[in-house]
Formats: structure tokens, C-alpha cells, sequence
């Protein structure tokens, strides 16, 4: 079956009407500010369903744990060597005077280390999700059901959605290391590289975050990256606030650790909204 000939489970029209009409179902009726905000919020309302199902909080953090102590021990080692980095990709510094040389090393280093905790954690929520792909699809089954179930769900078969999900992800931080490259030599500006470009890699990482998070609802109802990403740009300002709180956190140590379950079920609640479907749980 094409994909224009699948339908949506919402509507039971064609998904790509549904994709053209995307900027309709989610028209935002406030500003900017109040839907980032309430995206942002999206991640606080996912921490509590999440911890209202105890036997499933352990097993949430079991996957993530695993993945960052790589990951940790990964940035640590990149921080030994950082100076060395910083020096291999300013070779036309070494022969400035020590005042400049050391400032534009300094600057190199600042922007290597951003461009690998951008990097870092896109590549760590795809790992994540990878390893702990039961345990984070039966948290946002767990919230669906909550909200009242999944409509029009389809019956996909675990390999196949793991396939897809990897598939899927890799394209995300292929993206992203396109985009972190020019990040990557605007961090060489002098004041801006240290203020404007940390908040655009937010933005950034946020965005392909988001995109990654919410695979599991989307999959859980036929739809791939295309619908999802044409879905949730209808409504970017709820988007980015949701992805860029969870990449703060993802900052944070062990964070990324703790907050990972949370945001699976976050993402589920942010697929609902996208899709016009109630994200209110039921009484």
C-alpha cells in the first residue's frame, strides 16, 4: 500500500491530505511564547504519568543507564584530549602570538565540545531508544491507554519497527551533523560563537529530539518520519519547547538517565496533540 493510500486513523482520510492540511488540525490559538512554554510543560505532565506506574520507572532508567555510562565515559575522554583537538583544527594559529593563538584555541576547543554535546545527545536518545525499545514503547502504550487508548493502532511487528527506528534515527543525526557542522565554525566567532550559538544548537537539538521521541506513537499508528515531521512543524513553537527542555536536561548529570523515561512519555502526550487527539487523561 502507497503511502497517500494509507489512511489516518483520526479522520480515516488519506495521510498525505492529512500532511497538506497538517498546519489546520494543529492551528495554534495563542502566541509563540505560550506554546513553547506549554511544550515545555508537556514534559513536566509526561514525568507524572510516568511516575505513577512504579514497576515500570526501573526498567525505564535500566536503558538509559547503560547508554550514558558509555556516553560519560565517552565526553570524558573527548575533555582529556579536547586541547589537542583545539590545536589539530587551528593549525594556521601556530605561529600567532601566544595571547591570540591561545584565545582562538580556546575558542576551538569551546566549540568542539558543543558540537559533541549536540552530537552526543541526538546519538545517545537514538542508542537509547534502540536498547530500550520495549521498555519505553510499554511506558507510551501506558500513557496512551490513559488517554484513551491508541486509535486506528496497527499491529507492527517488533524487528520491523526496530529496523524502522533505527533507520529513522540515523537519518535524524545525519541531519544534525550536517546542521552542527556550520555551528561547528560559527563557534570560532568571537562572542557570538559563545552566546548566539549555543541557544540556535538548542534550538537544534531540540527539534531533532522531538522528532526522535515521538517515533513510538507515531509508529504505533503506521506513520513514519515524513507525517511525523510535516505534523509537528505545523506547530513548532510547542514542538521546540518540548525538545529543548528535554535537551537541557539531557545537559544536566545523569539527566539524561533520569529524564529519559519521562520524555518517551512526554513525546507520547506531544503525538496526541499533534494529531488532534486527547492529551488530557481521562477521569
Amino acid at each position: 500500500m502507497s503511502r497517500d493510500a494509507r489512511t489516518c486513523p483520526l479522520c480515516a482520510r488519506p495521510l498525505g491530505s492529512l500532511i497538506v492540511d497538517a498546519p489546520r488540525l494543529a492551528a495554534p490559538v495563542t502566541g509563540a511564547v505560550t506554546r513553547f512554554l506549554g511544550g515545555a510543560g508537556l514534559l513536566l505532565r509526561g514525568l507524572g504519568l510516568y511516575v505513577r506506574s512504579p514497576g515500570l520507572m526501573l526498567l525505564g532508567i535500566v536503558p538509559a543507564l547503560i547508554t550514558g555510562a558509555l556516553f560519560v565515559a565517552l565526553f570524558a575522554t573527548l575533555l582529556y584530549f579536547v586541547d589537542d583537538l583545539a590545536a589539530l583544527v587551528t593549525p594556521f594559529a601556530d605561529d600567532w602570538a601566544e595571547t591570540w593563538r591561545s584565545l582562538i584555541r580556546l575558542a576551538a576547543g569551546l566549540a568542539v565540545v558543543g558540537l559533541a554535546g549536540l552530537l552526543g545527545v541526538l546519538t545517545f536518545t537514538a542508542v537509547t531508544l534502540a536498547v530500550g525499545d520495549p521498555f519505553y514503547e510499554k511506558i507510551s502504550e501506558r500513557v496512551e491507554d490513559r488517554l484513551g487508548g491508541t486509535p486506528g493502532a496497527v499491529d507492527v511487528p517488533f524487528w520491523a519497527s526496530l529496523r524502522r527506528s533505527i533507520l529513522d534515527s540515523l537519518r535524524l543525526v545525519a541531519i544534525s551533523a550536517l546542521v552542527g557542522v556550520p555551528l561547528f565554525v560559527a563557534g570560532f566567532i568571537p562572542v557570538v560563537g559563545q552566546t548566539v550559538v549555543p541557544v540556535v544548537g538548542a534550538l537544534v537539538g531540540g527539534w531533532f529530539l522531538a522528532l526522535e521521541l515521538v517515533g513510538a506513537p507515531f509508529y504505533r499508528r503506521g506513520m513514519r518520519l515524513p507525517e511525523r515531521r510535516s505534523l509537528l512543524r505545523a506547530d513548532r513553537p510547542t514542538t521546540l519547547g518540548f525538545g529543548v527542555a528535554v535537551f537541557l536536561c539531557f545537559l544536566i548529570p545523569l539527566g539524561a538517565v533520569l529524564v529519559m523515561p519521562a520524555a518517551v512519555a512526554g513525546a507520547t502526550l506531544l503525538a496526541r496533540r499533534s494529531l488532534g487527539q486527547s492529551f488530557v487523561e481521562e477521569g
